[in-house]
Formats: C-alpha cells, sequence, structure tokens
C-alpha cells in the first residue's frame, strides 16, 4: 500500500516552474531516494509535500486521504514530519528544549518521556549534552537533535533533506546508519540526499530528479548500475 502518493505535482516561484508535474509514490516501510543536482526541485517538492509552499496543480495523498495545500500543522498532526535542510535547531533552547518542540502537538506526557529515552537511545550524544544549549554543539550533533527532533512527533514519514550536507564522512556514516535503523523499525523515509551513491545504497528505490522533473525511477540497486546515473551523479566508474 502507499503510504505517500504524488500525482502530477507542480510548484511555481514568481512565475519560474520549479517543479513540473512530477508523480512518485512511497510504499509504507519504505527507504525511497530522490537525488539529483542543486537545482532540481527537490527541497522545493519535500517543502510542498508539507505544506510549507503552496502547489499549483497536481494532488498528494497520505494513507490514503487528500493532503494537497493542507496547513502544515495539520499535516504533522497526520503524522508527517520533515528534517529541513540547514538543520534549524533553535539555537537558545537546551538539547533537551529542542527534543520537546518536536512533541508540542501531543499531550500524552508519560509516552512522551519514553520516545525521549529512544531517541538518547538512538543518539547517546545527544544525552550527554542534553542541557547544552542547541546553538553550541558541532554540525554533525545539530543534524542528530534535528532527526531526534522530529521522531518525537512519532511520524509515519519522515522527510529528510540533505542529512549530510557539510558533514565530516565519519558523521555521515553516523547519520546514514541510524537512518538505516529508523527505517528499520518501521519509519517510512523519503530522503533528499546529494550524495547519491550513499543515498542509493542505503535506500529500497530512488528517483532521479532534473529542471524539476523525474526523469529516472528504479530499485535503487539498478541505479547504481545505471550508465546513465553512474555518469552523471556517481561520477567515472560509479564512485
Amino acid at each position: 500500500m502507499n503510504l505517500l502518493e504524488v500525482r502530477n505535482l507542480a510548484v511555481a516561484y514568481g512565475g519560474i516552474k520549479a517543479v513540473r508535474g512530477i508523480s512518485l509514490e512511497v510504499k509504507a516501510g519504505e527507504l525511497v531516494c530522490l537525488i539529483g543536482a542543486n537545482g532540481a526541485g527537490k527541497t522545493t517538492t519535500l517543502k510542498a509535500l508539507c505544506g510549507l509552499l503552496p502547489v499549483a496543480h497536481g494532488s498528494v495523498h497520505y494513507d490514503g486521504k487528500p493532503i494537497t495545500s493542507r496547513p502544515t500543522h495539520e499535516i504533522v498532526r497526520q503524522g508527517i514530519a520533515l528534517v529541513p535542510e540547514g538543520r534549524g535547531v533553535f539555537s537558545r533552547l537546551t538539547l533537551a528544549e529542542n527534543l520537546e518542540m518536536g512533541a508540542y502537538a501531543r499531550r500524552d506526557r508519560a509516552a512522551i518521556k519514553r520516545d525521549m529515552e529512544q531517541v538518547y537511545g538512538l543518539f547517546p550524544r545527544l544525552h550527554e549534552r542534553r542541557a547544552q544549549q542547541a546553538g553550541t554543539l558541532s554540525g554533525g550533533e545539530q543534524q542528530m537533535l534535528v532527526m531526534g527532533r522530529a521522531l518525537m512527533s512519532r511520524p509515519r514519514l519522515l522527510l529528510l533533506d540533505e542529512p549530510s550536507m557539510g558533514l565530516a564522512p565519519l558523521m555521515v556514516q553516523k547519520i546514514f546508519g541510524t537512518i538505516h535503523e529508523i527505517s528499520q523499525q518501521g519509519v517510512t523515509i523519503l530522503l533528499v540526499e546529494q550524495n547519491a551513491k550513499l543515498a542509493l545504497e542505503f535506500s529500497h528505490r530512488g528517483y532521479v530528479m532534473e529542471s524539476g522533473e523525474i526523469v529516472l525511477c528504479d530499485e535503487a540497486q539498478a541505479l547504481l548500475t545505471n550508465p546513465q546515473v553512474r555518469q552523471a551523479y556517481l561520477g567515472e566508474g560509479g564512485v
């Protein structure tokens, strides 16, 4: 069953068509990546899915129900969470307070406390620094924090926008290991990632986006060996 179904979605900025009638689907439990060059429309797509940008035309269905152009707070309450590009921590709040902000729409205090402990289990470093102001964390720690904050809303669908951006290679591997663990726990994930090789290695399926359009879609392993993808996104020899 498709948890997310996008049909003929178009998004425009002041007359410029950033997304040009794309269609994609994500089945419950899948980890699907959306890859492409800068400016291809990947981030715009994620923002439109969660109501942060207006949709020019097309439809978005989540769990079989239309959510096209619904207010963002309603979309969050239905079980979709976005981890934005650039992280966006509340820098003057402590790490623990940032996590609590992820559960702002919830009232189940005991369950919130249990979920916070689960986040600390995924990211032990966050537990060590829970009393620190978020603005004092490293880039990698901030990425862990925004992922943890999104999980505090108990999403069924997690939208991840460029989680490896600006991180050292060892931290990138750690972040992607955690993304895999979150996926194994049953959270459905749509991942936008500049590092195409890494994204495809961790995903079940992938979509390739160019100039606001979907130009390829296939199983992730097939895309890894696709000559067009290897040349354009993986470098010579696919590395």
